[in-house]
């Protein structure tokens, strides 16, 4: 492995050949990008990134795309999880200690029901880039795009985007990452979003069938619903690297999309290259996700099937709270594992907005959260997350969906 510099005179020819890649991949549109005001600025950041080290290494990438490649052959299940999106304020110690405690605990139930090893990976070290619908606010500030960006708080000053803060994400990634490994096998990932970011982080790696840039920020990177446009930035990006990734699939996607997605991403058919997540809400996944996995099947891609059953059921609550309901979060995951059951093909696993304290952000779930009980500790910085007793909960309806599924293959199949 060796770290990619384009700019300089020292590359040899298959890193000049992937910088040049790169750059084409960057010269794309890029969605969801901030509008940096000082461009010398963003280059003094990047020039300061480029010295820093790694935060993941080469060898727990290569071993999380082993574990994946289980999975898409049926012989593990994934439970990714953590935070909507991390903070510098939450970076703390017992915070990344409570949520690494409650993925430990969903394993355990799940690998219990299952009959299968889970693997697992953290929404951690490096998840601090948001997607947003609108690029300002109701107050017509800039909108708050994460801590890696801007501040939340609404003036003008905390909205505007400093570069600077790349710096402190990757420190504080770095710190996080300390923790995590002491957690036994756990990997990191984060959403491919914010461009600058990760091309800062990128190493060349000649290891697989075609040389390719491997990620030193994250195991593994995903591309969400409102970046996967075909002829975007992200899209190219992502074709280059090496890690295994992830692409968040909505209910717009059509079979055939699927497929081309699939085709770019995993020309090489590698098992586990690709994590489809299906985030289609509770009440349209039974009709559209079949034709989809049907379809990706037949293409003789081995993918990994995750679901993600938070985003497509978030609403505002009557007393003005963005909330998900435990309920429909479940059915989602009933009906994803329905869908596999009835065409034979493997609910490989589950991705989920969790974290190991006592908030009050979802409703539902036992004890149940009421709506009036929202504001009492609804702290996450964007979207919704389950609490600890809502999380394990979770975990224990997914493992009797799963343990009811494997009781319903013959022996021979399984």
């Amino acid at each position: 492995m060796r770290r990619l510099r384009p700019g300089t005179g020292h590359l040899r020819a298959v890193d000049r050949e992937l910088a040049r890649r790169l750059d084409e991949a960057l010269a794309r549109p890029a969605a969801q990008q901030p509008s940096w005001p000082d461009p010398a600025r963003v280059a003094e950041v990047l020039g300061h990134l480029d010295e820093v080290e790694p935060i993941v290494e080469p060898a727990e990438t290569a071993r999380l795309a082993d574990r994946l490649a289980a999975v898409a052959r049926g012989e593990a299940f994934l439970l990714q999880g953590g935070d909507c999106a991390e903070t510098f304020a939450g970076n703390t110690e017992p915070h990344l200690r409570a949520n690494l405690r409650v993925l430990a605990r969903m394993a355990e139930v799940l690998a219990e029901g299952a009959g299968l090893p889970v693997v697992r990976i953290a929404r951690m070290a490096g998840q601090y880039a948001k997607p947003r619908s609108h690029p300002v606010d109701a107050l017509g500030l800039p909108v708050y795009r994460g801590d890696i960006v801007n501040s939340p708080e609404p003036t003008l000053a905390a909205r505007t985007p400093d570069p600077r803060r790349m710096l402190q994400a990757h420190a504080d990634a770095s710190r996080a990452m300390h923790l995590v490994r002491a957690a036994g096998e756990v990997f990191v990932s984060h959403e491919l979003l914010l461009l600058d970011y990760e091309r800062a982080g990128l190493w060349a790696d000649t290891g697989g069938p075609q040389p390719r840039l491997s990620s030193g920020l994250a195991h593994f990177l995903w591309i969400g619903e409102r970046t996967r446009q075909l002829d975007g930035a992200h899209v190219a990006f992502a074709e280059l690297l090496a890690n295994p990734i992830g692409l968040k699939l909505g209910p717009s996607v059509t079979p055939e999309l699927a497929v081309e997605y699939v085709e770019r991403f995993d020309p090489h058919r590698t098992p586990g290259r690709l994590t489809l997540v299906s985030r289609m809400g509770h009440r349209l996944v039974r009709d559209v996700l079949p034709p989809i996995v049907e379809k990706v099947t037949a293409s003789g891609h081995e993918v990994v099937w995750q679901c993600d059953p938070m985003h497509g059921n978030t609403y505002r609550s009557g007393n003005g709270y963005k909330t998900r309901h435990f309920d429909q979060v479940l059915d989602e995951l009933a009906g994803f594992v329905e869908v596999h059951r009835e065409l034979g093909t493997h609910p490989g696993g589950i991705h989920v907005e969790v974290t190991g304290e006592d908030v009050t952000e979802c409703l539902g779930g036992s004890p149940a959260v009421a709506e009036p009980e929202l504001p009492a500790r609804y702290r996450t910085a964007c979207d919704p997350r389950l609490n600890a007793g809502q999380s394990v909960q979770l975990a224990r309806s997914v493992a009797r969906l799963l343990a009811d599924r494997r009781a319903a293959v013959p022996e021979g199949l399984r």
